[in-house]
């Protein structure tokens, strides 16, 4: 097939274009928006992965700046599918689990709504966005992507050299669940979306069992045989990171992929100690250089 991408360079992206030159496809990479039909035109398949980085200190230029990647460059790309003649048969937009918000221990499945907050907000507009591709008769896929585990970037490189160093810990009171997808299935599902044909709408990108703080904390510390003894209180964390803080380290969020599971798609690393043992053992050099 021909397929036009955005995010091509980025943590997903650039993990997802060999797997899909390497089966055969051609590929088209997008750069920023504004999205033309001339850019698109000829595509069997858009996947659409571009956005602003969430992490850091929120600012209100930040969040600007975050809500405009998603909604405006979403818009501007499902416009311009819907303007062509023969427009692309599907497109995967990448969403975020952060749509359901904070939600405790309660199991969210694809079919409960949208939470409250920024992230929540953001990411409702951001699949609202795909509307003009679905009235041009578009099937269009919604990944709501959990936290993606890679040593390439992301929340566990940014983990990685306190919990070497054996200086990791629980954040908050460490309940807060953290539905998590190992980069290789991240791919797995986009390609898994590209293909079935009954794949449509909202479907959550996790794996199928979720850990709170505390687990993923005590999992990754013994994978990486350190201690993890420090705990940040919640207000630390606030103080430091604000309301990015709140929503994004300390926000509960149980995620359960029963869409995904429906299409028999089968998980490479569905519990959290494969999944880690795979990006971390044997150790990476970086690792081997941490004395404690």
């Amino acid at each position: 097939m021909k397929i036009a991408i955005t995010g091509s360079h980025g943590l997903i992206g650039s993990a997802l274009v060999p797997l899909l030159e390497g089966a055969g496809h051609d590929l088209v990479r997008l750069g920023r928006w504004p999205y033309t039909p001339e850019m698109i035109a000829g595509a069997d398949a858009v996947v659409h992965l571009a956005g602003e980085n969430i992490g850091g200190r929120w600012t209100e230029t930040r969040k600007t700046a975050i809500r405009e990647s998603r909604v405006l460059g979403t818009r501007s790309l499902a416009k311009a599918i819907a303007a062509l003649e023969n427009p692309p048969r599907v497109l995967v937009s990448a969403s975020a689990i952060g749509y359901y918000g904070d939600r405790g221990s309660e199991t969210m499945i694809e079919e409960h709504g949208p939470g409250t907050g920024f992230l929540a907000n953001v990411c409702e507009s951001w699949e609202n966005a795909t509307r003009p591709a679905e009235r041009a008769h578009v099937r269009v896929v919604h990944l709501r992507f959990g936290v993606v585990l890679s040593t390439a970037g992301g929340a566990l490189a940014k983990m990685l050299p306190a919990f070497c160093a054996g200086l990791g810990g629980p954040l908050g009171g460490g309940h807060q669940y953290m539905s998590w997808i190992a980069l290789a299935d991240a791919v797995g599902i986009i390609m898994r979306a590209i293909v079935t044909k009954t794949m449509v709408g909202p479907v959550n990108a996790v794996a199928p069992y979720p850990v709170t703080n505390e687990e993923f904390t005590h999992v990754l510390a013994r994978v990486l045989d350190r201690k993890a003894p420090f705990r940040m209180p919640r207000f630390m964390a606030y103080l430091a990171f604000g309301e990015m803080g709140k929503e994004l380290l300390l926000a509960s969020t149980r995620v359960e992929p029963i869409r995904l599971i429906a299409t028999g798609y089968r998980f490479k690393y569905p519990v959290l100690e494969g999944a880690l043992r795979n990006l971390l053992e044997p150790a990476p050099a970086a690792m081997k250089e941490v004395h404690v």
